[in-house]
């Protein structure tokens, strides 16, 4: 019974793994064309798609805080 609970735990975790590999980022984060394959995308309305459209001085100050959510000092 432990042997076969061991080897399905196994079995789910490779599935696991194998998922997240090939798993496609469809958490909204935008990224332009040319900014290098990864999580995280450079700051600055020249790394979205949508470029300096709609964006405030208050957008960029947050981004650039990415990811360590720390304010912006000019507030």
């Amino acid at each position: 019974m432990l042997l076969k609970l061991a080897a399905l735990g196994a079995v789910g975790y490779a599935g696991y793994k194998y998922y997240e590999k090939n798993r496609v980022d469809e958490n909204g984060v935008a990224f332009a064309k040319g900014q290098p394959d990864g999580r995280v995308r450079d700051s600055g309305p020249r790394a979205t798609p949508t470029g300096e459209k709609n964006w405030s001085k208050t957008d960029e100050e947050i981004d650039e805080s990415f990811p360590a959510s720390d304010p912006p000092a000019n507030y």
